[in-house]
């Protein structure tokens, strides 16, 4: 994409025109600045850019009155032309901010569509077509705006509803940024979900199969089960039959209880409501 910036200088009168195209240019594109001093010719030219950070550097020694620029910053140019040289009076500096064209995207690891307040996921900005770019990137939350940072990764504790999204400039150049990404929404409920335990018999003579579930549209949960009135006990293989994920088939009386787990580190759920197993939910068990 061609981007032409247009600085005018005029000897001795030290008066600057500058007209600017747009700075919008994909990954590795390069945007080009054109000086010129009016009304005469046989000029050479040479370029200056600096930062808010560097001092001034002396870029290009200009036989021509045309350079491209990859990188954004505060540029400045001036004309000399004889021998001796004599030069024009040097422009007014141009800020150059470039944004790229590349498109950025926000993803979400666990992809959960329901999040509960305290769950821990890992937000990931990520820039198409960006290869090759040491990338540094900066986070719109639902509360304020945060400061550039260098891994793409982001892992947050849900706290508040709200959208999320990033932009990306590169490491070596602070004058260049992608457009911030689309807003990945993030639905979080402040109530901690419940489990919720059923109690049905069981093909095998003496077992009864527990069934647990969260109470809530969220996935990725796997289940936790306990024994006894203080659900002191946590449930192992040798305690009962793990037949699925949130199933289990157990042939001892006593009070149960189970909860969810997801994410890392792990998010529970509250308890069940306790389900109490004796020889009266079925005579032929326990004999």
């Amino acid at each position: 994409m061609f981007n032409a910036f247009f600085l005018s200088l005029f000897p001795s009168a030290k008066i600057s025109r500058l007209t600017a195209g747009r700075t919008t240019v994909s990954v590795g594109d390069r945007v080009t600045l054109i000086c010129s001093v009016e009304k005469s010719a046989g000029w050479k030219y040479e370029w200056f850019r600096r930062t808010s950070y560097l001092s001034e550097d002396r870029i290009n020694d200009g036989e021509n009155g045309e350079i491209r620029v990859s990188q954004g910053g505060i540029y400045s140019c001036r004309g000399f032309r004889g021998e001796p040289a004599i030069y024009s009076d040097t422009s007014d500096e141009v800020n150059i901010n470039i944004t790229f064209s590349n498109k950025v995207i926000v993803t979400q690891k666990p992809s959960w569509s329901q999040m509960f307040r305290g769950e821990t996921i890992t937000l990931t900005c990520e820039v198409q077509g960006g290869e090759g770019v040491q990338w540094e990137y900066q986070w719109r939350t639902p509360q304020s705006q945060t400061s550039w940072r260098n891994n793409k990764d982001w892992t947050i504790t849900a706290s508040n509803s709200g959208e999320y999204s990033c932009k990306s400039r590169s490491r070596y150049d602070l004058y260049s940024s992608t457009k911030w990404s689309e807003a990945l929404r993030l639905s979080v409920s402040a109530h901690k979900p419940k489990s919720e335990l059923n109690m049905t018999s069981s093909p095998v003579e003496d077992r009864v199969i527990l069934s647990c579930s969260v109470k809530s549209s969220s996935s990725g949960w796997r289940f936790f089960w306990f024994r006894g009135e203080k659900s002191s006990k946590l449930l192992t293989k040798q305690d009962a039959d793990f037949l699925s994920n949130g199933q289990i088939r157990v042939s001892q009386e006593g009070v149960y209880r189970c909860r969810g787990g997801r994410g890392e580190p792990v998010y529970l759920s509250e308890f069940s409501d306790p389900v109490t197993i004796s020889s009266e939910f079925n005579p032929a068990l326990f004999e």
